[in-house]
């Protein structure tokens, strides 16, 4: 873990190039298809992904974007000649650990969907914030209802 440093612990999607529900889907599709396994390390989290052809300059596409959104995570993203290995840590902050461990569950939790996911991570103290067709809202309050349009 990093030592705090203020990084707000909050996942900002309004600059986002994709939509929320779009990169639970792009976590779904990536782990059904390349996922070898998951651990917890000394300092965080790690998904092992097989290293099939685009799966690490996906990964590292990935990552840069949840870093941008996310900004109390940090990624290492390392090549073998067999896996794709995603190193993941917080801050050192209480919530942050709870949204660690709530990662380490995403290879399970993204099947339930969008709404069940935010569901998680709110119950964790994390907010959300995008950008829904023009309309700024804080996607944890409205988990199971339709934006106003």
């Amino acid at each position: 873990m990093t030592t705090n440093d203020n990084r707000p612990i909050v996942c900002d999607m309004t600059t986002a190039p994709d939509t929320p529900d779009e990169r639970v889907a792009e976590y779904k599709e990536l782990f059904g298809a390349t996922l070898v396994a998951r651990e917890r390390t000394d300092t965080g989290v790690r998904f092992r992904l097989r290293a099939e052809p685009g799966v690490a300059d996906h990964v590292r596409d990935l990552a840069a974007r949840e870093k941008a959104c996310c900004a109390f995570f940090d990624f290492t993203i390392t090549e073998t000649a067999a896996e794709v290995l995603w190193d993941s840590t917080v801050i050192d902050d209480p919530i942050a650990r709870q949204i660690l461990d709530e990662y380490y569950e995403l290879p399970v939790t993204a099947a339930g969907g969008p709404d069940e996911l935010y569901a998680r991570f709110a119950d964790k103290g994390l907010s959300f914030v995008s950008d829904d067709h023009g309309v700024l809202r804080p996607s944890t309050t409205n988990v199971g209802t339709a934006p106003d349009r």
